[in-house]
């Protein structure tokens, strides 16, 4: 079974909707996750991003590929997650 790492940082829900049913579309493996915590009212979120995608390693280039074309008009940079 393959790595499963996170490949990057999503910025928003729209964003993260809209990355998910592309990845769906293409059949790429994939999880995205929220840093909401009800708890904590949302707090990790202003400091780390709305969440996360995460997908096996070979992936990553393609998933990186779809999330700059989605980012295109909005000027928000690409923060990959090591």
């Amino acid at each position: 079974m393959e790595e499963v790492i996170k490949v990057a940082t999503l910025e928003n829900e729209i964003e993260a909707k809209l990355l998910a049913s592309l990845l769906k579309e293409r059949g790429i493996p994939h999880f995205v996750g929220t840093y909401h915590d009800p708890v904590y009212d949302g707090i990790f979120q202003t400091q780390k991003g709305w969440g996360f995608v995460s997908a096996p390693v070979s992936y990553k280039d393609e998933i990186l590929e779809i999330l700059v074309d989605i980012r295109k008009g909005s000027n928000t940079p690409i923060v990959e997650i090591d």
